[in-house]
């Protein structure tokens, strides 16, 4: 019976007997007790060590009938893992919180996702009312306040930080993936098994998008390198108008940038040594100049191209004047009909321009005109048979006056833009930004026009330094 009874607390107390450990059990006296191991199964929940047996346990006899159930004999996986460190706790601590930051960051990129994705579909019109823009000036509208907000404050030749950096690849990623999802059906041929070839549609990205994209992608990224090569100058800056931490080295440069004619009082001076740049520097900052002056011009083509494909909007056309000639003026008017041999340039030489402003100006009086006599030239095409009977009998057209006339105001406004090709946005331009609907151009337009004003923004900086440069030298001389 003690038998049975010591068995069944072994089997109560968690502990398996084995075969040995029953037939020494036989042969014991009934007064002999014997010893059992008083962990408990809570006892392993809460307290485990490294050690193979638990340094908690009463000493285990070889005699007893629970030698061979020790705690080593429990599944590793449970009793054998090893106690954590203070430098693997902290290590795991650091893990941890790199986990959270990470979280934290993916869940403030969701939130400015759904902000984007928010005014998107209301069109800025944040009452929901439906009375926001369209898509396409959504998106033209946030490119262009994305590039203020990486590049508004980034006024000199230096590397982008590396946050701006990352929000101007992240947003812009964001913004273009719209043109993977736009497409021209375009009809192919295709044969079939049995030999017949049958005419299909076929789905391709659209031609303007294909071409142009891919180039403006190139274009920024070569704008980015052309920052980054800036990393270690000869050269620095300090703001206008107080003595920075910088300007205080020795041949800080101040006084020569004053004299510029178009002084911005916002933008930081540039600063060169005493005896000015080296000639491995000046040679940097002229190739840097080119390369941007390069992509200047080619941001600047692929924008002209994609505002000549947008359509006129009919609130431009409206308010049309109804003569040409009193939108020009008297002299330019005469010159443009009245001369055979018509020179733009000669024309644009007596007029004396004085500033971009009146450049400007120009350009949309000669833009308002053009249009205006090309309106006049297809509405004398509609006309009754005696009417055109009475044209063909007369001396003079009035539809071949018209035609040159704006064919005239046409090459006018092309020298124009040539003599001036930092000229802003004219009138016409900013209409059709305004009321374009088409999401691929308005993208493209964008996308080019910021670039371009990077590109800008660069050449002229490098002419600062190099004027600064100059300045020194010439001093020193």
């Amino acid at each position: 019976m003690e038998n049975s009874t010591n068995s069944d607390e072994t089997y109560d107390r968690g502990c398996r007997p084995s075969p040995s450990s029953t037939d020494q059990n036989d042969q014991t006296s009934t007064s002999e007790t014997p010893v059992y191991s008083t962990m408990s199964a809570d006892f392993f929940a809460y307290h485990r060590t490294n050690s193979e047996t638990s340094a908690f346990s009463d000493p285990i006899d070889d005699n007893s009938s629970c030698s061979e159930p020790s705690p080593s004999n429990w599944p590793v996986s449970r009793s054998e893992q090893p106690a954590l460190g203070r430098s693997e706790m902290r290590q795991q601590k650091t893990v941890v919180d790199k986990n959270l930051d990470d979280q934290e960051s993916m869940d403030l990129e969701l939130e400015l996702m759904k902000e984007r994705f928010a005014k998107l579909l209301l069109g800025e019109d944040m009452s929901g009312s439906g009375k926001g823009v369209c898509t396409a000036v959504t998106i033209s509208n946030a490119i262009t306040n994305l590039y203020a907000t990486v590049f508004g404050q980034n006024l000199r030749l230096a590397p982008l930080k590396p946050e701006k950096k990352a929000l101007w690849k992240r947003e812009m990623d964001c913004l273009l993936s719209v043109c993977d999802y736009i497409f021209e059906f375009v009809s192919e041929s295709q044969n079939l098994r049995d030999g017949r070839e049958v005419e299909v549609m076929a789905s391709r990205p659209r031609a303007d998008i294909y071409i142009n994209l891919p180039a403006l992608q190139k274009l920024d990224t070569m704008l980015m390198d052309i920052l980054e090569s800036f990393q270690d100058t000869e050269f620095w800056y300090a703001e206008q108008g107080s003595m920075s931490s910088n300007s205080t080295r020795s041949g800080s440069f101040r006084r020569v940038i004053v004299q510029r004619k178009e002084e911005k009082w916002w933008l930081p001076v540039p600063c060169v040594p005493p005896g000015g740049l080296s000639e491995k520097s000046r040679k940097h900052l002229r190739h840097k100049r080119d390369c941007a002056n390069q992509i200047h011009k080619a941001a600047m083509a692929i924008n002209s191209t994609i505002l000549a494909e947008m359509e006129i909007p009919d609130s431009y056309m409206a308010n049309l004047p109804k003569s040409g000639k009193a939108c020009l003026g008297d002299f330019i008017y005469r010159y443009m009909y009245t001369t055979e041999k018509f020179s733009p340039d000669h024309l644009l030489d007596c007029l004396s321009i004085a500033s971009e402003h009146e450049a400007l100006e120009l350009a949309d009086h000669i833009e308002a005109s053009m249009y205006t006599w090309r309106r006049k030239a297809c509405m004398s095409h509609s006309k009754s048979s005696w009417d055109m009977v009475k044209d063909l009998m007369s001396e003079t057209d009035r539809s071949d006056k018209n035609h040159l006339l704006a064919a005239r105001a046409e090459s006018l406004l092309f020298c124009l833009k040539q003599r001036y090709p930092e000229l802003a946005q004219t009138s016409l331009d900013t209409c059709k930004i305004q009321c374009n609907q088409d999401v691929g151009q308005a993208v493209l337009e964008s996308y080019s026009r910021v670039l371009e004003g990077l590109a800008f923004n660069i050449v002229a900086w490098v002419e600062d330094v190099l004027f600064v440069d100059r300045s020194v030298r010439n001093q020193d001389q």
